[in-house]
């Protein structure tokens, strides 16, 4: 069983049509969305390039989470601090 991490640009409208497109990939066991973050955590034996395809075909934004999407999120949710100071 393999674990897939993606980056989808999406509002919480999207969140249904992205479960329902992800619901006929075939292989898929369980999928986790954190909309705070636009991360979605897939998890199944699908592979990985037919289901960022599937969530294109129904026009999300999508690509496989980096560490790079890793520190743009802790920057959206405000939570960087340098020296006790809270930049945002």
């Amino acid at each position: 069983m393999e674990t897939i991490e993606l980056k989808v640009d999406m509002v919480a409208l999207h969140e249904k049509r992205l479960r329902k497109c992800l619901s006929k990939v075939k292989g898929i066991e369980k999928v986790e969305v954190e909309a705070s973050v636009q991360k979605v955590t897939i998890t199944g034996y699908a592979n990985r390039n037919r289901i960022l395809k599937a969530l294109r075909r129904v026009g999300l934004r999508a690509d496989f989470w980096s560490a790079h999407n890793e520190i743009l999120s802790t920057y959206a949710t405000g939570s960087l601090m340098f020296n006790h100071y809270s930049f945002f």
